[in-house]
């Protein structure tokens, strides 16, 4: 067995991980205590990587349309086809799309390749969805996308305030982080966000304000700290203003920002994801500077980043506005950039931001579009839009590992690409640590490395020796050799001393922070911000939000595939408060359509009193691969922030109805369906197979739901009640359907576990119970560990009536963390009443 040490695929915390390789597809997979990131901790996202090494739905050879290509024949059409496009039409008609999953080698590859020698700067990134407010923020008050504070600085503060943030979700290890910060010196933590999330659960105060409230909130709390003499500043138009929440909790807020310095304001896509993004990221920074708390042990401004490269692809200029090595457009900048490449085809100005390229797209102005490791047709705003402008595009290539997501399913020229457990290559997290993820297994198919697949073109284009690398560290010396042109333009980003590093070196490179443990520039400066009304739409009352799941990822192409991820939250659950469900006549458990300018969708719906009324919630992660409805991004409106670019998913103009379906069901397969025509499905892995859940009207279409075999039924008229179980040959489960017109659907959980098994009789499954019950688990709360509701309540009344006790008692919280809140809530229901009924 191998042991090597590498980094997770997931969030911007970056963690080290250990992973043995144990056979041809298989990992154990544990978190590297050496790693400064992490130190041995990973989150359940982490914990089960192991589980999407297969591959399976993997593109694993060139695709010309349907039909298999050979790499050269490939390759020689990509070039062939932009060649043509350029000498048409301009290198304006040429553009990237491409991805935080990228690693920097990947990343510098693509964007030296269209900015230095296509001469566009039409190349932009995912990252642009997730963070591109908080690198204008940074650009205006430091002159540099810096983020000026390291995690040390979590367990070295006071005070923490999350803004737009539920860590505990999003970044568990972060949190933990926070958790040990709190247990060791009594860190306050302070959470603002517009929902009731499980990290504002955990939070000494949760400040509920509107969407988009941020901006008038830290204005008001600068003027309030400016008139405590605590801030030094020159007052602006708009800072002394109404903070948006109630004059009691700000003055909480405002007693303990004053009352602790050593404050570090970590904030994320709840902020940033925004139409005024930029300025809420300004107003944090504002506070910091004027305060003096940046640049010290346990204080400062920190950006998190939600994927795992999103700051390497800010290095190396994997967004349109920037060149390599955080370096601009001016006259200088763009010199020294085309002598060091050594090109008289630089780029002459930024290009399109990902909002205003896929415009361009449907358009016609961009006639050449290559998407890499991401996809864009679910996750842009307004996705059907940006659906339709994928299938007008003249040549759309994607390079990915799936071989069917929304978006390849549109493309002319598919290419492999390395997934995770077979790259080689750096990422840098949002410390600016920077480390290294090496392969576990050897390429599958014909998949290659991305850096080598645009290096291919490069040359077919004609420009050899500049993409004439043979290995990941060839390109790592060259971006490190190029960050010496940064320190020129008063840049702090500098890699140079990495220039010379040897094959043997970079294969054993340890992570390392770039900039110092608090990297600030030589002059910083507050940016004047006021906050943006909205305006409603009578037609659209609601507010939506938008954002993740605690253990599914993106689009899903990699979690959807883990049965213990899938178990959190097995379809996409619409978050309603209980005030409009009731408005709405919309009752828990049943499914509702959000209606946007843009488009709908269905879902099931979740009534949530952590949902201030007059918003919902929609999580963002579901595709036509994993579901006929509940497609987040249908509904978010293309308006971005003027600054950044960034869209605004956090604040869309809404209404909600409800669904009424003829029957419900739920289908339990050894393998995936994709049903047509009905109203509502969704589906999610189990560990022999899928679970389906089904709504829809008129009649059900049995045979298009079910496999080939012996099936055995049972049904009741009177109920419109009717059970199928199919066998396979061999006897074992193939298939089980329930469906109902009237009544209720049977627990899943033990009919799930039967498919592919046969040790069932038919009578238990027609019956959808054992004849001899199992212990009764109830939801998995620990994906971890596997811990069910029901034993955390069992362990509650045995005594354990903290969140460690628990863990002593079930290991439930034990691993990741990120159940812990969960865990809280559930104690909090179970023990004071416990302690009442004792009292």
């Amino acid at each position: 067995m191998t042991d090597v040490r590498t980094t997770c695929a997931y969030c911007g915390v970056g963690c080290g991980i250990r992973a043995t390789v144990t056979g041809p597809r298989a990992v154990t997979i544990k978190g590297d205590a050496e790693h400064p990131a992490n130190f041995g901790r990973l989150c359940s996202k982490g914990t089960h990587l192991g589980e999407t090494v297969g591959l399976e739905g993997r593109l694993l050879h060139p695709m010309i349309g349907n039909e298999r290509a050979g790499w050269d024949e490939a390759l020689d059409l990509v070039a062939d086809r932009m060649r043509a496009c350029i000498t048409e039409h301009g290198p304006d008609s040429v553009a990237f799309y491409v991805s935080g999953q990228l690693l920097t080698e990947d990343y510098y590859a693509a964007n030296k390749l269209l900015k230095g020698f296509v001469g566009t700067a039409n190349i932009d990134t995912n990252s642009r969805l997730c963070m591109a407010s908080a690198v204008a923020a940074h650009n205006r008050a430091f002159g540099e996308d810096l983020v000026p504070c390291s995690y040390t600085d979590l367990e070295e503060a006071d005070l923490i305030l999350l803004v737009g943030s539920n860590t505990a979700w999003c970044h568990p290890v972060i949190w933990q982080r926070i958790e040990a910060a709190r247990e060791a010196r009594g860190t306050k933590i302070v959470v603002i966000d517009p929902r009731r999330t499980e990290t504002a659960e955990q939070a000494d105060l949760h400040v509920a304000l509107a969407p988009d409230g941020d901006t008038a909130l830290f204005n008001a709390l600068l003027h309030a700290l400016h008139g405590m003499g605590l801030a030094d500043l020159v007052p602006w138009e708009g800072l002394a203003c109404d903070p948006g929440v109630p004059a009691d909790v700000f003055a909480q807020l405002v007693d303990l920002v004053a009352a602790n310095p050593r404050m570090v304001t970590l904030f994320s896509m709840g902020a940033n994801q925004s139409v005024g993004g930029t300025d809420k990221g300004n107003a944090i920074l504002n506070l910091h500077l004027a305060t003096g708390r940046i640049g010290k042990p346990g204080a400062g401004p920190f950006s998190m980043t939600g994927q795992p490269n999103a700051m390497g692809g800010r290095e190396v200029g994997g967004l349109s506005n920037t060149l390599a090595c955080h370096l601009g457009f001016s006259d200088a900048e763009r010199a020294d950039v085309a002598t060091f490449w050594d090109t008289d085809l630089l780029c002459a100005g930024p290009g399109l931001k990902a909002v205003d390229l896929f415009r361009a797209v449907d358009e016609g102005r961009i006639k050449f579009l290559w998407v890499m490791a991401t996809n864009p047709a679910v996750s842009m705003p307004d996705a059907g839009f940006v659906r339709e402008a994928l299938a007008k595009c003249e040549t759309l290539v994607v390079s990915d590992v799936i071989a069917e997501t929304d978006t390849a399913r549109l493309a002319h020229i598919r290419l492999p690409a390395l997934g995770w457990g077979e790259k080689d290559g750096t990422v840098t997290n949002s410390e600016r640590r920077i480390s290294r993820q090496r392969a576990l297994f050897d390429a599958p198919g014909e998949a290659r490395a991305d850096w080598r697949i645009v290096a291919e073109v490069g040359r077919r284009l004609g420009h050899a020796d500049a993409f004439s690398w043979e290995k990941p560290a060839d390109v790592f010396r060259e971006y490190a050799a190029m960050t010496a042109l940064a320190p020129r333009h008063g840049k702090v980003l500098d890699l140079s001393a990495l220039a010379a590093l040897s094959d043997e070196d970079y294969e054993t490179l340890n992570p390392f922070q770039w900039g110092g443990r608090h990297a600030l520039p030589s002059a910083m400066q507050l940016v004047p911000v006021r906050a943006a009304s909205i305006q409603v739409d009578p037609d659209f009352p609601l507010r939506l939000n938008t954002g993740r799941y605690r253990d599914q990822w993106h689009t899903m192409t990699r979690t959807g595939l883990s049965p213990k991820l899938s178990q959190h939250r097995r379809e996409p659950l619409l978050e309603v408060h209980p005030d409009d469900a009731a408005a709405a006549a919309i009752e828990d458990g049943a499914l509702a359509r959000v209606v946007t300018p843009q488009g709908s969708a269905v879902f099931r719906v979740s009534v949530h009193s952590g949902q201030r009324p007059g918003e919902v919630f929609v999580p963002m992660h579901w595709t036509d691969a994993m579901a006929g409805e509940g497609r987040a991004n249908r509904l978010v409106a293309p308006n971005v922030d003027p600054v950044s670019g960034q869209p605004g998913f956090k604040n869309g103009a809404a209404r909600i109805e409800p669904v009424p379906s003829d029957w419900r069901a739920f289908l339990v397969r050894a393998d995936a369906v994709r049903p047509e025509g009905l109203l509502y499905w969704t589906t999610a892995r189990l560990l022999q197979g899928w679970l389906t859940e089904l709504a829809g009207m008129g009649m059900i279409d049995i045979d298009a739901l079910l496999p080939q075999g012996q099936r055995l039924e049972v049904a009741d008229a009177s109920r419109g009640m009717r059970r199928i179980i199919v066998l396979a040959e061999d006897g074992t489960v193939a298939a089980a359907l329930y469906v109902t017109r009237s009544g209720t659907l049977p627990a899943r959980d033990w009919i799930a576990a039967q498919v592919g098994l046969g040790e069932a009789a038919p009578a238990e499954l027609l019956a959808a119970r054992p004849a001899s019950p199992a212990p009764d688990l109830g939801p998995i709360v620990c994906v971890c560990h596997g811990i069910g509701a029901r034993t955390i309540e069992a362990a509650a009344r045995g005594g354990a009536c903290t969140v460690a006790a628990v863990g002593a008692a079930t290991a439930a919280g034990t691993n990741c963390g990120s159940c812990r809140p969960a865990i809280a809530k559930l104690l909090e229901a179970l023990v004071k009443p416990i302690e009442e009924k004792a009292a």
